[in-house]
């Protein structure tokens, strides 16, 4: 779904199609974060400075993104 259709969907009175757009949301925020994690990698940022940008603990923030 491109941002109009999301926007759309997000105010239909169908569920099934509300659901659909929150999900759709839901996996562009968890790409976005995950590149935002790793360029944040790339120029040097610890995993406690991260967990304090995103608001969670380093251990949290390393548990998911550290490979």
């Amino acid at each position: 779904m491109d941002q109009g259709q999301l926007t759309t969907a997000i105010g239909s009175k169908d569920p099934a199609r509300s659901l659909r757009a929150v999900l759709a949301l839901r996996r562009l925020a968890e790409q976005v974060e995950a590149d935002a994690v790793a360029s944040a990698r790339r120029h040097g940022w610890s995993w406690q400075e991260i967990g304090a940008a995103l608001g969670v603990t380093r251990q949290s923030v390393h548990a998911k993104y550290a490979k």
